[in-house]
């Protein structure tokens, strides 16, 4: 899939018409990064390598998830008007990087 694609996915999931295609992108990168660093937890660098076809879907629910977070990174508990939340790992919840198989080879 095209990046200019993944974008106005994004866009679409964001229901963020306005949003700069150059944030868009970012995040999209940030996302595919934790999803290549799941497939290759043994490699030092991804260049080169794109997020595969099957895991597109994924990288779109982890970009639309950082995005949502943003301006409440890391926040720890905040209450207001009978809404809390609450997120003690500031990171990618293990449940959206459940689907990431690791890749690996056996050594002869």
């Amino acid at each position: 899939m095209t990046e200019k694609r993944k974008i106005d996915m994004l866009r679409t999931m964001l229901e963020d018409r306005d949003e700069d295609e150059g944030i868009l992108s970012v995040y999209l990168q940030l996302a595919g990064d934790k999803i290549l660093n799941r497939m290759y937890p043994f490699k030092e660098s991804y260049d080169g390598i794109e997020v595969p076809d099957k895991y597109v879907s994924a990288q779109l629910k982890i970009a639309a998830y950082m995005m949502n977070k943003r301006g409440a990174e890391g926040q720890i508990q905040h209450i207001e008007n009978g809404i809390h939340r609450n997120y003690g790992a500031a990171d990618i919840p293990d449940g959206m990087l459940n689907e990431i198989i690791p890749f690996c080879k056996v050594i002869v």
